[in-house]
């Protein structure tokens, strides 16, 4: 199970000391030259960088189905975030899917952001939160939990001790809402988080843990995000597709296709449950059998250029 908090010990220097994995895939030969106005034909090959954010590996290895389905040379190369906007930035890698704006990238869109193309936003709903079960109808904002102490064992379910999303629900929402005396946030992993959701809701029991959009446990359970009327959770944003400098007129067909690409919460989650639960251990493979249920998905996308395409 992939981890919310970023990896560490990478080298920040760049691309090539940072690599960790490097999957190479190649088609089947399919014409690389979409429906782009006459604007030439991609590039054969591609590197895309790859964080290890659930998000991120799920539209990663649906990018790689589709483009090795389209003939292309994929290259995944899975880093921490600093090399991935360093390497896209230096043109060491072409494409990374995973950019968070306005808030979580900050720091590396002010530093790099003028050596990049930014391909436009594909999801634009994400949050971080403090989630319970739907049948937990009495509790519907955050503030409402303080009303509820004793039955949530006075405990709100965490993830990675340093993870952003825990900084965040301990330092500014728990003080916001007048939590933080009646509460203690348990930190393990986002897996044990994941397990004693699970474990809560087939007992039908009250729970409330630190979540996120997007995350495959939406497709899994019927929760309720707690509301949060004076945003001590931080802003909802967005997520961005980023090129090095001269990918569209390196790849003109691909990069309309990012450009028309956007997926819903229900899409999003269903990937990710197939790409990070039901094949861990080939998210390609995955990827490929959600593209096969959506083939909606495909022609939405790519237009024309998604006619063939078998998965």
């Amino acid at each position: 199970m992939y981890s919310r908090k970023r990896m560490t010990g990478l080298a920040a220097a760049g691309m090539s000391g940072a690599l960790l994995l490097t999957a190479c895939g190649g088609g089947d030969g399919q014409d690389l030259t979409g429906d782009n106005g006459g604007a030439g034909e991609d590039a054969k090959e591609i590197e895309i960088a790859l964080i290890a954010w659930e998000e991120g590996i799920a539209v990663t290895h649906m990018w790689e189905a589709i483009l090795e389905e389209k003939g292309y040379d994929v290259t995944l190369t899975e880093v921490d975030v600093a090399p991935a906007f360093q390497g896209i930035a230096n043109g060491d890698v072409d494409l990374f899917l995973d950019t968070w704006l306005p808030t979580t990238h900050e720091e590396y869109w002010n530093d790099y952001g003028d050596d990049l193309e930014d391909l436009g936003s594909w999801y634009d709903n994400a949050t971080l939160t403090l989630t319970v079960p739907a049948y937990m109808e009495d509790v519907n904002e955050i503030g409402d939990l303080a009303d509820h102490a004793d039955e949530l064992d006075n405990r709100i379910v965490g993830i990675d001790p340093g993870a952003g999303l825990t900084a965040q629900t301990e330092n500014e929402a728990m003080p916001g809402y007048g939590l933080d005396e009646d509460f203690e946030l348990v930190t393990s992993s986002g897996a044990a988080m994941q397990a004693e959701l699970a474990s809560a809701i087939s007992e039908e029991e009250p729970i409330v843990v630190t979540l996120w959009r997007p995350h495959p446990a939406y497709a899994e359970h019927d929760l309720k995000d707690l509301e949060d009327p004076e945003g001590h959770m931080g802003e909802t944003e967005s997520l961005h597709s980023m090129g090095r400098t001269g990918f569209s007129e390196d790849y003109p067909s691909l990069s309309g296709w990012i450009e028309d690409w956007e997926m819903s919460d229900e899409e999003l989650s269903a990937l990710e449950v197939l790409t990070l639960e039901e094949y861990a251990d080939e998210p390609t493979e995955g990827a490929r059998v959600w593209l096969s249920e959506n083939p909606e998905f495909l022609e939405r996308t790519m237009g024309e250029d998604a006619e063939g395409l078998e998965f």
